[in-house]
């Protein structure tokens, strides 16, 4: 099933002390298909990563080492566009989202994906839009 892929996949995937099985079969299942995401998951996963290192939970040469290994990963970054912002800032205010959150869920309603994601607000979100979810909840 061709998915959307949301930072909160990638970051439990990448950082030593997040990592989960249940991520690392999403990545791969994800990986067969060449998943979908807005542009901004470049940016998410790079400051998330940045903040680990800020808080020593990784060292700098590890930050850019997962930095790299991510971006390598066959994911197809779909520029956000003024409307597909203006359609997500909608779902934010409708579903009580940060608007970062609300452009995963705009992408996979606009290309009638699945979503994959680890954050509960977003997942509650996709559910209530009819967005199927990965995991499933």
């Amino acid at each position: 099933m061709a998915l959307v892929l949301d930072a909160s996949v990638g970051l439990a995937w990448l950082l030593p002390d997040e990592r989960s099985d249940e991520a690392s079969r999403l990545i791969a299942q994800a990986l067969r298909e060449r998943p979908r995401a807005p542009s901004l998951l470049v940016l998410e996963v790079g400051n998330a990563l940045l903040q680990a290192e800020r808080r020593t939970r990784l060292r700098g040469a590890t930050r850019i080492e997962l930095f790299e290994t991510f971006t390598a990963l066959p994911i197809a970054l779909e520029p956000v566009s003024a409307e597909a912002a203006a359609r997500a800032g909608e779902l934010a205010a409708a579903h009580a989202l940060s608007l970062y959150d609300a452009a995963y869920l705009e992408l996979a309603l606009e290309r009638g994906l699945a979503l994959a994601t680890f954050d509960d607000a977003l997942s509650a979100a996709a559910r209530a839009a009819g967005v199927a979810l990965l995991p499933a909840r």
